[in-house]
């Protein structure tokens, strides 16, 4: 599709993370240049293109802070790569991710970028910047730090889980802080005591324990709630802001609240399998629970209203996906034999703002503009986009969706765009999806059709952290 300079939405209901009103959107370019009241339409240049939104709410595109693309993992690789996985996010009206680059032990900062940029140059349909893991903090990761936050990769990724593989001591992890500290950029900490999680999970293979429930039963909630706990210890001795990702319990978000309280600057997500998926699916008979085998583990049902609490409270301040997708036939049967085997991870980039509108705008539990500030504005404030992305302004990208909110849909695999050969959610159907998605001004779905042209993604450098 040819680009189209000048395009006006109208008719519809802006909502932003803090305000809701009536106006015209016009877009030039790959920026919104007016949001103007509907008297004045016809005061100026016709636009190229125009969408009516009669019905509608017009919302900031979706930001996804958590995606593992093409992500070597488990003997395997995550199945959606950068073409598929961001097509299938501008589906599910998320129009910026920001993906996970890993550190292999014993090389540099540099070579990790650098292998995620050839993986999303020219495949990305959205666009993208990177967190980077760090496996491996020596003097030389301490100095690239400091280049990375300079050249806008401002946060980086650091695991207390998986030792002999992406596992981080604390003396390497308070390291991390201080720079951090000192240049602006932000932690996100994987928060589980590793260690007594290997020794649980050992004594129940020993004991013949190896079907996918036992993911879980060998990752307490304690687990994580230490591993919380110890994260802002360490980040408040260093004075550095922390990210707790992908929250699943109400332990480990006790932890965060009481630091925040204390007035740290102390952050956490949490994901949408922990408010809509639990332990009874991962304990299903047979392996249909490997599914849903993911790190964190699902939890008890009941568990689920402390994170709507939080959500509501602002303890937690983000919903992203961790969408890391492994097919079922092919993939998660490596672990058919062992829990242990089974690659951790599950599909979400496209079904997040599916469910949190359905669940959570339609049952009252979060306003219009809440779910705008936890899937957008929140994640774009706290990694550096806001206000280029993550809110509708003038001179903002023209990231948009036109979002019909009463639109049944099915979350069926057949129905979804992720490159996976299941969807957690089969059968479910759900209210609200956007009908136009714009990314920098380009329709680039229109339906459900995907009109963008792959590779059209640009990176994004982020601003050092300023909360």
């Amino acid at each position: 599709m040819s680009a189209v300079k000048r395009t006006l939405i109208k008719n519809g209901t802006c909502v932003t993370a803090s305000d809701t009103f009536e106006a015209d959107v016009w877009i030039e370019g790959e920026r919104i240049v007016a949001l103007a009241h509907p008297s004045l339409r016809g005061t100026g240049p016709a636009p190229d293109l125009e969408i009516d939104a009669t019905g509608k709410y017009i919302l900031p595109g979706g930001i996804d802070a958590h995606t593992h693309l093409d992500m070597p993992f488990g003997g395997t690789t995550s199945s959606d790569d950068f073409e598929t996985g961001t097509i299938a996010a501008a589906h599910g009206g998320t129009t910026t991710i920001v993906d996970f680059a890993i550190q292999t032990k014993g090389k540099t900062l540099r070579e990790g970028i650098d292998t995620w940029h050839a993986k999303a140059e020219g495949k990305a349909s959205i666009d993208y910047s990177f967190h980077m893991i760090t496996t491996d903090v020596n003097p030389t990761t301490l100095s690239e730090m400091k280049d990375f936050i300079a050249e806008g990769i401002t946060s980086f990724k650091l695991f207390m889980a998986y030792p002999g593989v992406l596992y981080v001591d604390d003396g390497q992890i308070f390291r991390a802080m201080q720079v951090a500290r000192d240049k602006g950029g932000l932690i996100c900490m994987h928060a589980e005591n590793g260690i007594a999680i290997d020794v649980l999970v050992e004594q129940a293979i020993a004991r013949g324990e190896v079907a996918p429930k036992y993911h879980s039963l060998t990752r307490p909630e304690i687990a994580e709630a230490e591993g919380t706990n110890r994260a802002l210890m360490l980040a408040e001795m260093a004075g550095c802001p922390v990210y707790i990702v992908h929250l699943s319990a109400p332990r480990a978000l006790g932890r965060v609240t009481e630091a925040r309280d204390r007035g740290m600057p102390a952050y956490a997500e949490t994901c949408p399998q922990y408010l809509f998926a639990s332990f009874d699916d991962l304990a299903q008979e047979g392996f249909e629970g490997a599914k849903f085998v993911c790190t964190p583990p699902l939890r008890p049902r009941h568990m689920q209203e402390d994170l709507w609490r939080g959500l509501k409270t602002n303890d937690l301040q983000v919903v992203s996906t961790d969408h890391c997708p492994f097919c079922f036939k092919g993939q998660k049967d490596l672990g058919k034999e062992a829990f242990t085997k089974i690659p951790n991870g599950m599909p979400g980039i496209e079904t997040r703002l599916y469910l949190l509108w359905d669940g959570g705008v339609r049952t009252g539990r979060i306003s219009m503009n809440r779910f705008v500030e936890i899937t957008s504005a929140a994640p774009a404030k706290i990694y550096g986009l806001y206000p280029r992305k993550g809110t509708l302004a003038i001179g903002a990208d023209a990231d948009i969706l036109v979002w019909d909110p009463d639109l049944e849909h099915s979350l069926s695999h057949d129905q979804m765009h992720m490159r996976v050969d299941y969807s957690p959610y089969e059968g479910r159907r759900v209210k609200g999806k956007a009908t136009h998605v714009f990314s920098r001004g380009e329709l680039v779905v229109d339906g459900n059709k995907f009109i963008g042209k792959v590779g059209r993604g640009k990176f994004q450098k982020r601003s050092t952290f300023s909360l």
